[in-house]
């Protein structure tokens, strides 16, 4: 569908985590009250839970052409993540308005949609990759550029369904958007992942950090981007890369985590 720019901005409810979860507060707090002309606000240190409706980016994830939406559709979606970034464990940008350095962060999101539906379109079983660089100041909800990769198996209107479901996920304002189609591999072995895009332009290794008592590491109470639910941030040493739409880095023993997270909600009819 080639890049998309902020042109096309539309109003999102959205909901948080539960009382006391801290999330990755300041790269999405940019909001805006519904139905009101009042000048939008930044939220400073304010959970995610306070949010009231957040401005995200309209024709890239949520299209609805080829859905038809109409009244009192649902949507929902439960998926399990590989995911790695350029920090260091654990990634800062959850808890500030800037990544680690200051500059960057560039990640590789590999996502397995366990169940997950836009109205009659269902999207069980689908796969998808994020890539990019969230860029280096959060403080606006701005971040700087993504590549959303389908797996090859996914078809059209359920391409559309996912864009909608991760604008719901990821309710910021992206600079760039581009999408891609080609074959992804995800695999989970106990705390330890692994992660493939197309013929290696994209590739992630979890190995999982475990505790003194030998599990693995788990961050719990806070709060994933959108998701009103998750199952906490299983903590692992990343190996990964991506070249491709004009990102080209690797990196290896930064941040990484798998995490499955849930959420659901009413398809708004006015787009």
């Amino acid at each position: 569908m080639g890049s998309h720019t902020l042109g096309n901005l539309m109003n999102h409810c959205i909901e948080g985590g539960e009382d006391g979860q801290y999330g990755k507060l300041n790269i999405a707090r940019f909001i805006h009250a519904k139905n009101s002309n009042a000048t939008p606000k930044y939220l400073g240190g304010l959970h995610m839970r306070s949010w009231k409706c957040a401005i995200v980016v309209g024709s890239m994830f949520i299209s609805l052409s080829a859905l038809k939406a109409a009244e009192n559709q649902t949507w929902s979606v439960k998926a399990d993540y590989i995911e790695a970034c350029s920090c260091h464990l654990f990634c800062p940008c959850y808890f500030n308005s800037k990544p680690e350095g200051g500059h960057h962060c560039e990640f590789n999101n590999a996502i397995k949609i366990t169940e997950g539906h836009v109205g009659d379109v269902k999207v069980d079983g689908a796969k998808v990759w994020l890539s990019g660089n969230l860029g280096g100041d959060f403080s606006k909800g701005e971040m700087q550029g993504a590549v959303m990769t389908f797996d090859t198996e996914v078809t059209p209107k359920q391409q559309e369904a996912i864009k909608f479901l991760m604008g719901k996920i990821y309710p910021v304002k992206w600079g760039k958007m581009e999408t891609y189609v080609a074959p992804i591999l995800w695999e989970k072995n106990g705390e330890n992942g692994h992660a493939k895009l197309g013929k290696g332009e994209g590739e992630v290794v979890l190995t999982g950090v475990k505790g003194p008592d030998g599990q693995q590491s788990i961050l719990q109470n806070v709060v994933y981007w959108g998701a009103q639910k998750n199952t906490g941030f299983k903590l692992a040493k990343s190996e990964h890369h991506y070249k491709g739409h004009g990102y080209n880095y690797k990196y290896k023993d930064r941040n990484g985590f798998m995490i499955s997270i849930e959420s659901s909600g009413n398809v708004e009819t006015k787009l």
